[in-house]
C-alpha cells in the first residue's frame, strides 16, 4: 500500500479528463456559483454539540486496506439512520475505483439531508470543486499531502468563492504547518497514514496541541468506540469523523448514540 496514493491521484486525474470532455468546467462554475442554500460544516462543528462533541457520521461502502465493508446499501437509509442518531455532519466517500462509490451517493444523501453534506474524494483540480458545489456538497475534502502549498490555497479560495467549506486534511506538523499558512480554518487530523495504512489516535492528540483557538479541528479515521473518544475528549478534540464502526453496524442510529455516550 506504500504508492496508494500515488495511484489514487493517478486514477483521479485520467477521470477528470475523461469528465471534462462531457461537461467543460466553465458549466459546472457556473452551476456551482447558482444560489444553493449550503449548509456551513465549519458553523456546525464550532462548538461541541449537546453531549458536548460532534460527529460526522461517514458513507463508505469499501475501503482499499479493508476491501468491501458493506456492499449494496441505500444511502438515503443510512443518512436518515445518521441523522436520527444525532450526527452533526454526513460525510459521503465518493471516489469510485477504490472505494466504491458515487456522485450518485452524494446526491441521494443530499436528497434527504438537513445536515451539512461532506464530499470525501481525492480532490486534485478545480473542476472537481465545482463539481462538489454542482452536486450539492456543503463541503469537500482537501487533502494536503496530494496538493502544492500554492494550488492548496488556490482550492480554498475557490471554496470561498461557492460557498463550500474546505475540511483540510493532515497527518504530521509540516502537513499542518502548510494547512494554517494556506489559510485552512477547518483542520482534519488524519490518525491513518496514506503510506502505510496504519492508524493511531495519538496523532490527533499531539497535532491538535500546535493548533490555534481560530480553527477547528476534527479526528479522523481509527476512532473504534466510546474509549477512543473520551482519550480524544480530553486531548480537547470534540469533533471526530466515523465511518466503518458505523457502516458494519447493525444499527447504526444506536451505535451512533452509544459513541455520543447517550446510551450505554
Amino acid at each position: 500500500m506504500s504508492d496508494f496514493l500515488s495511484k489514487i491521484l493517478k486514477q483521479k486525474r485520467r477521470e477528470i479528463v475523461a469528465a471534462s470532455r462531457k461537461v467543460p468546467e466553465v458549466l459546472l462554475r457556473r452551476e456551482a456559483e447558482k444560489p444553493n442554500g449550503r449548509r456551513s460544516l465549519l458553523y456546525r462543528l464550532a462548538s461541541p454539540g449537546a453531549f458536548g462533541m460532534n460527529v460526522i457520521a461517514e458513507i463508505k461502502r469499501a475501503s482499499p486496506s479493508k476491501g468491501p465493508i458493506r456492499e449494496g446499501i441505500e444511502p438515503k437509509v443510512f443518512a436518515e439512520s445518521y441523522q436520527r442518531g444525532g450526527a452533526a455532519a454526513i460525510s459521503v466517500l465518493t471516489e469510485s475505483e477504490f472505494f466504491s462509490g458515487s456522485r450518485d451517493d452524494l446526491r441521494s444523501v443530499r436528497s434527504v439531508a438537513s445536515v451539512p453534506v461532506l464530499r470525501k474524494d481525492f480532490i486534485v483540480s478545480t473542476y472537481q470543486v465545482y463539481e462538489s458545489a454542482a452536486i450539492g456538497a456543503d463541503a469537500v475534502l482537501l487533502i494536503v499531502r496530494a496538493l502544492s502549498p500554492k494550488f492548496l490555497r488556490e482550492l480554498i479560495s475557490i471554496c470561498d468563492s461557492v460557498a463550500l467549506d474546505p475540511l483540510v486534511e493532515v497527518h504530521d506538523e509540516g502537513e499542518l504547518e502548510t494547512a494554517m499558512s494556506a489559510g485552512a480554518r477547518l483542520i482534519g487530523i488524519n490518525n491513518r497514514d496514506l503510506a502505510t495504512f496504519r492508524t493511531d489516535i495519538q496523532t490527533s492528540i499531539n497535532l491538535a496541541r500546535l493548533v490555534g483557538e481560530e480553527h477547528v479541528v476534527v479526528s479522523e479515521s481509527g476512532i473504534r468506540g466510546r474509549d477512543d473518544i473520551e482519550k480524544l475528549l480530553e486531548a480537547g478534540i470534540f469533533n471526530f469523523l466515523i465511518g466503518e464502526s458505523l457502516m458494519r453496524s447493525d444499527d447504526p442510529e444506536l451505535h451512533l448514540k452509544t459513541l455520543y455516550g447517550a446510551v450505554p
